[in-house]
C-alpha cells in the first residue's frame, strides 16, 4: 500500500513539474511561438506526463536530463565563450561534449551486453542497461543544450536540433535506445541488447566520422523550407518509425542466429523473437504513416502540393509499402518465421537508403543533409 501511495505521489509530482515548466515556457517565450507551436508544447507536456506515469524510468530520465541541461545553461551565462572557460562545459555539458560522451558510452554498452550474453552474469547485464541509460541521457542533454546554443548564436539561427544529418543521427540513436530499453524492461529480454546496440553503435560511427571529417557538429541556420512548426512533429515521428524498424531488424538477426543454432540457448525462444519483431514493426509502421501524412501536409504548405515524387517522397512510399506488405502477410496470411525475419532485415536496407542513401546519391527538394 505504501508503494502505491509513493507511486501516486511521484506521478502527481512529475505531472505538476511538467505543468509548471510548460507555464514558465509559455510565459517567457510566448512572443516567439505561434498557436501551432503552443499546441505542440502543451501536447508534448501531456505526452511526457503520461509516459512518466506508465514508465517510471522514463520519468527519471526526464528529470536527470532536465537538471543537467539546466546546469549547463546556467554555466553558459548567456555566452558561447564560456565553453572554453568552464571545465564542466568543455568536457561534460556543452552540446558537443555531451554527445561525445554518448558516442563513447553506446559502444561500451554494446561490449558489456555481449559479455553478459555469454557469461550469463546479471552484473554485466545490469551494468550494460545502466550504461545505455546514461548514454541516452547524455544524448538528450546534448540535443537540448544544442537547441539553447543555437539561440546564443542568434535569434534568427535558433531552432530545434532535428534539421540535418548530424542531429537526426543523434536522434535516431536516442529513439532506438529508448524503444529497446522499454521492451527490455517490459519483456525481460536483456540479452537482445547485444544485437540492438549494434545498429546504434553503427550510427555512432557515422556521427563520429561526420563530425571529425566534415565538421558536421557546427550549428547552421535553417534553410527557408525548414523554418516551420511541422518540422517539430514530422521529424520525431519519422525517427520513431526508423528506430522501431531498425530494432526489428536486429531482433530478426537474433532470430536467424538462433534458428540456425549459432547462438542457441543464449537467446529467447523463436516465437518470442518473432512476436517482438512484429510489435516493433507495428509501432514503426504507425509512426511512419503519421510522419508521411504530416510530411505531405508540410509539403503542401511549403511547395504548394501534397506530393511531387521527389526522391525522398518516393523512397518513403517504398518503405511504407514494404512494411505494409510485411504486416499484411503476417496478419492476414498468417506467415511466420524465417522468411519474415529475412524480410525485416532487408527492410532495414530499404529504410537506410530512404534515410541516408537518398541524401548521398540523389538530389531533390529534401536534399538538406548532403555529405
Amino acid at each position: 500500500m505504501l508503494r502505491n501511495i509513493k507511486d501516486k505521489f511521484m506521478n502527481y509530482s512529475f505531472g505538476l513539474l511538467l505543468a509548471c515548466l510548460t507555464i514558465i515556457a509559455i510565459s517567457k517565450f510566448n512572443n516567439f511561438m505561434d498557436n501551432y507551436e503552443l499546441i505542440i508544447l502543451i501536447s508534448s507536456a501531456i505526452t511526457f506526463t503520461w509516459m512518466g506515469n506508465v514508465w517510471p524510468n522514463f520519468r527519471k530520465l526526464f528529470i536527470y536530463t532536465f537538471l543537467l541541461s539546466f546546469i549547463s545553461i546556467y554555466f553558459y551565462k548567456g555566452s558561447l565563450e564560456e565553453i572554453e572557460l568552464n571545465f564542466f562545459l568543455k568536457y561534460f555539458l556543452s552540446s558537443q561534449s555531451a554527445i561525445m560522451w554518448m558516442t563513447a558510452l553506446y559502444p561500451l554498452s554494446l561490449l558489456t551486453y555481449w559479455i553478459y550474453l555469454f557469461s550469463k552474469q546479471d552484473f554485466y547485464g545490469n551494468l550494460a542497461t545502466k550504461i545505455t541509460w546514461i548514454a541516452t541521457m547524455m544524448g538528450f542533454v546534448g540535443l537540448l543544450v544544442r537547441w539553447y546554443e543555437s539561440y546564443l548564436i542568434g535569434i534568427d539561427v535558433g531552432h530545434i536540433p532535428v534539421s540535418n544529418l548530424y542531429e537526426v543521427f543523434v536522434l535516431f540513436c536516442l529513439i532506438t535506445s529508448l524503444l529497446y530499453l522499454h521492451y527490455e524492461e517490459k519483456l525481460a529480454i536483456k540479452k537482445l541488447g547485444a544485437f540492438v546496440l549494434i545498429i546504434i553503435t553503427a550510427a555512432v560511427g557515422f556521427i563520429l566520422w561526420y563530425t571529425f571529417e566534415k565538421g558536421a557538429d557546427e550549428i547552421q541556420p535553417l534553410v527557408p523550407a525548414l523554418q516551420s512548426y511541422w518540422m517539430k512533429i514530422h521529424v520525431p515521428a519519422n525517427f520513431i518509425g526508423y528506430g522501431a524498424f531498425a530494432m526489428a531488424a536486429m531482433i530478426s538477426v537474433a532470430y536467424l542466429l538462433k534458428d540456425k543454432g549459432i547462438i542457441g540457448s543464449y537467446l529467447p525462444e523463436l516465437n518470442v523473437l518473432d512476436e517482438m519483431t512484429y510489435k516493433a514493426i507495428s509501432i514503426g509502421f504507425i509512426f511512419f504513416t503519421i510522419a508521411t501524412i504530416l510530411g505531405a501536409v508540410w509539403a503542401a504548405e511549403a511547395w504548394g502540393g501534397y506530393w511531387s515524387w521527389d526522391p525522398k517522397e518516393t523512397w518513403a512510399l517504398i518503405v511504407w509499402l514494404n512494411y505494409a506488405a510485411w504486416l499484411h502477410l503476417r496478419l492476414i496470411k498468417g506467415l511466420r518465421g524465417t522468411m519474415l525475419a529475412w524480410w525485416s532485415l532487408a527492410g532495414l536496407l530499404i529504410t537506410t537508403f530512404a534515410f541516408l542513401g537518398v541524401n548521398l546519391f540523389l538530389s531533390g527538394l529534401h536534399s538538406y543533409g548532403e555529405l
